[in-house]
């Protein structure tokens, strides 16, 4: 199991470099998600309610959604398994009778296009909960099972906090 993290422990995942590194500041917790802003970056974020495989080390999970207005850049989603994903593998991602792939980076998952990203971020907002699936460089099968509630509040006040419309 994964050790519970204080809300400040997320604030200190780097959402996407930066020349200059700039303070987080919550703007409000909504549910089971965290909102932020950063900078120029707004985002939000939740741990699994659930995390499953048969992993002895596991760094903390999260899925972070983000504005970058400067950038127009707008509700990109990733995720970050804790641990580094095997090589040219995909995450499953599963929302009620949604299904989402995302190619894998490292530790981070992404989606291919800003289409998919919009896909994803809407069946968000009406899910009820949010399964990721993934395998390890190890091969550690892994399921992290996370609560959406709050979610749609939390990207409302992201967009709000970087007046994206």
């Amino acid at each position: 199991m994964i050790p519970a993290r204080s809300a400040a422990a997320m604030t200190l995942v780097l959402l996407l470099p930066s020349a200059a590194a700039a303070e987080a500041v919550e703007v409000g917790v909504y549910g089971d998600w965290r909102a932020y802003t950063e900078g120029a970056t707004c985002y939000l974020g939740a741990e699994p309610k659930k995390a499953e495989g048969k992993y002895k080390l596991r760094d903390q999970p999260y899925v972070l959604v983000s504005h970058r207005p400067g950038d127009k850049s707008l509700g990109v989603v990733r995720i970050i398994a804790g641990y580094t994903y095997k090589p040219g593998s995909e995450t499953d991602v599963a929302i009620g009778d949604k299904s989402f792939r995302l190619f894998t980076d490292g530790g981070d998952a992404w989606a291919r296009n800003a289409r998919t990203d919009r896909a994803l971020v809407a069946a968000m907002k009406a899910g009820k909960a949010m399964t990721v699936k993934g395998t390890s460089s190890r091969g550690t099968l892994t399921t992290d099972t996370y609560s959406l509630a709050g979610f749609t509040a939390a990207y409302a006040a992201i967009g709000k906090a970087c007046k994206v419309k």
